[in-house]
């Protein structure tokens, strides 16, 4: 065979090159253009709102505001001031928050053109996103100091007397009754408590509406005179939930008033009120006292009674004088009888940030962290002069409402120290468990519908960053000196 040298060389190059890419094709090199694995992106953290917070300031700069932005729970540690709210620890069940509907307040409320009365109403009463839920008001058997003048259901001419109460009438008060019967349709759960000012004249030691002492021969015609005031306002649609037997019973200077001992108030709730409304079976709660803290005593020596016991429903306060704790002072010797606040006034001559401190302070946050069932400011509306009231009455009570024209009005500090409360806390409610100490006075409930509602007042001059602590979760929040949050949680 002849050798082919130049064959040969063809055929090494053309195999070294088959083998060349053969080696190639089976490289871990990566190939030309290879698949490119997208980048690990994570997800964006979402941060959700579990808090809405409602919130006031002194200088009038945010009026029950809802606040923008998120408040949200987290595990992210800081170093501030927990408030903690324990849903498990209950403590008193709530009736409700509101004002007294005087009959002055009724009065200038009327001087409103139809829409905006019929507005006003739906503002207060009401459960809508306009409204602040007012659940329960305070009215007087009669007049009170804050009507244009004084009188009873059954006023008579000097020397007579009414024995049957033949000439008993509530139509002085029919401009109120009306307004009552408007307010249920707004909301049909409102609870009412009804006290005096004064019993009839002809009933008392003096021939005045001022002062005096209801005489003991009168001590069951006047019990019948509840009876029936019950009875009829019951006829116009009206359920009073409550009375208590004499607004401010050591305060006789008022116009009208009527002094009433705590020895005297006890046998005339054993031996003639609590009796007549068993007879006329009457569930209408008696609560003893309504009037300062200064005087424990007082509700505790009725208590101590065993016969006027049984039929005092609890104790009612207010605090022109002593401490809010005088509450407890009384729940903890009888914890059987519910405790009540049942009235506060604002002045004309107070400031807006200094009352609203004091009295959520002390009205809202004080009375229902010493177990009260409600909490009431004094009067609804009156007029730019503070007025109507009588000869006498008050001349520097400003009401939570101004009424300016027929068809404006101005809200005071005393709806937004309620409204903290009773926009969001509902009859039915439950006071639970939250740590207080330092400035952030506070109280925290439970809804019948399970949403958690904290309100936070910073009684000092500097803005306080803290933290609301709940089932091991925080949310950290600020509020300014002087200002109040409410804030609410699923």
């Amino acid at each position: 065979m002849k050798f082919n040298l130049k064959n040969t060389i063809k055929a090494f190059f053309f195999m070294a090159a088959v083998l060349a890419q053969v080696k190639c094709s089976s490289s871990s090199d990566p190939v030309e253009n290879p698949p490119v694995d997208p980048p690990v992106v994570n997800p964006p953290v979402v941060v959700t709102n579990d808090v809405d917070f409602w919130l006031t300031k002194g200088n009038q700069s945010a009026l029950l505001v809802k606040q923008g932005g998120v408040l949200g729970f987290g595990t992210t540690a800081n170093a501030y001031a927990n408030i903690e709210v324990n849903a498990s620890q209950k403590y008193q069940t709530i009736d409700g928050f509101g004002y007294t509907l005087t009959g002055g307040s009724v009065e200038v409320m009327n001087q409103l053109n139809a829409t905006r009365r019929s507005a006003l109403l739906q503002e207060l009463f009401g459960t809508g996103e306009n409204s602040i839920g007012v659940s329960y008001i305070r009215i007087s058997i009669g007049a009170s100091d804050l009507n244009a003048e004084p009188f009873t259901y059954n006023d008579l001419a000097a020397g007579e007397t009414d024995l049957n109460l033949a000439k008993f009438s509530l139509e002085k008060d029919r401009n109120l009754i009306t307004m009552l019967k408007e307010i249920i349709v707004i909301n049909p759960k409102i609870l009412i408590l009804a006290t005096p000012w004064s019993a009839p004249v002809w009933m008392k030691d003096v021939a005045s509406f001022k002062g005096g002492k209801l005489k003991t021969e009168y001590y069951d015609v006047y019990a019948k005179y509840f009876v029936k005031y019950i009875q009829q306002m019951k006829a116009e649609g009206i359920t009073i939930d409550a009375i208590t037997p004499q607004n401010e019973p050591l305060h006789d200077g008022n116009n009208p008033s009527m002094y009433m001992s705590a020895a005297d108030q006890a046998s005339f709730i054993k031996n003639s009120l609590g009796p007549a409304f068993k007879t006329a079976n009457l569930s209408v709660k008696i609560i003893a006292y309504d009037h300062n803290c200064d005087n424990p005593n007082y509700p505790k020596a009725i208590l101590a009674d065993a016969d006027a016991f049984p039929f005092v429903d609890g104790s009612a306060f207010h605090l022109y004088a002593g401490d809010i704790s005088a509450l407890t002072n009384v729940y903890n010797s009888y914890p059987a009888k519910n405790v009540y606040f049942t009235e506060q006034w604002t002045s004309s001559e107070g400031s807006f940030d200094g009352d609203l401190k004091w009295h959520v302070r002390n009205v809202i946050i004080g009375s229902m962290r010493n177990y009260s069932k409600n909490a009431l400011e004094w009067n609804v509306a009156n007029n730019a002069n503070f007025g109507p009231h009588t000869d006498g009455g008050c001349t520097m009570c400003k009401g939570a409402i101004t009424i300016t024209s027929s068809d404006s009005y101005q809200r005071n500090v005393a709806y937004y120290i309620i409204a903290h409360a009773s926009k969001f806390v509902p009859a039915g409610s439950v006071r639970i468990d939250s740590n207080s100490g330092g400035n952030l006075q506070n109280v925290a409930f439970v809804t019948p519908s399970g949403s958690k509602v904290l309100i936070v007042e910073n009684d000092g001059s500097a803005t306080e960053t803290f933290n609301i602590k709940f089932n091991g979760k925080w949310a950290t929040t600020s509020l300014e000196g002087g200002a109040v949050g409410t804030y609410t949680w699923k």
